[in-house]
């Protein structure tokens, strides 16, 4: 479990302090954790009677880690999968909720395991991901990383508000894009000039 935590801490470090983007879904967000996921679980920090930005504000950091091991690694069963998808497959699930697990699922099934993509770790994909890790556990890491790569560029195509997450003002790789290849091999690394040609049509 202390490893576990040490990737909470690092989600973390990653996600930064209080934000309250417009263009973000997710709301007034601090650590990574929204103000959404707050009402969801009843945190009214500041005692008012209703949880808003100003109980987001008041979040710590050990108030973010508990939630995240408790609700981002433990409830969805991540522990199931293989050692090498803990950290990227939670950290996903704090950035994407449930979608970590579909894009897993989906994976598996271009993999030619027989799985239901439902965004649930349940025996059919802990068995079918550790199956699929035995047979070639870097290429499962590495594969894993590129789609959820892949996830987010999607997300920017349909999505234009989305952009200015995977994309730098100054037209380089944005978090989102930097956050996924962190957990792939450099090899498979997007270059600059690939990443400019595939953004090209946001313009």
């Amino acid at each position: 479990m202390d490893q576990i935590r040490e990737i909470a801490r690092e989600i973390i470090a990653r996600e930064g302090g209080f934000v309250n983007d417009p263009d973000d879904p997710g709301g007034a967000t601090k650590y990574g954790v929204t103000v959404h996921t707050m009402r969801r679980l009843g945190l009214d920090l500041n005692g008012d009677a209703r949880i808003d930005a100003g109980d987001v504000r008041r979040l710590t950091r050990r108030d973010a880690e508990r939630i995240f091991v408790d609700h981002y690694y433990a409830r969805p069963d991540i522990a199931r999968l293989p050692a090498i998808l803990h950290a990227n497959v939670f950290d996903m699930y704090v950035n994407a909720g449930a979608n970590a697990v579909k894009i897993l699922q989906r994976l598996l099934r271009q993999m030619g395991q027989d799985v239901t993509v439902d965004g649930v770790i349940g025996p059919q994909t802990a068995d079918a991901a550790g199956a699929a890790a035995r047979a070639a556990p870097g290429h499962l890491a590495d594969a894993y990383a590129i789609a959820r790569r892949n996830y987010y560029l999607r997300l920017a195509d349909l999505r234009p508000a989305s952009r200015r997450f995977a994309r730098t003002q100054a037209g380089g790789k944005g978090g989102w894009i930097r956050r996924a290849e962190s957990f792939m091999s450099a090899r498979y690394h997007m270059t600059d000039a690939e990443f400019v040609e595939r953004v090209a049509k946001w313009d």
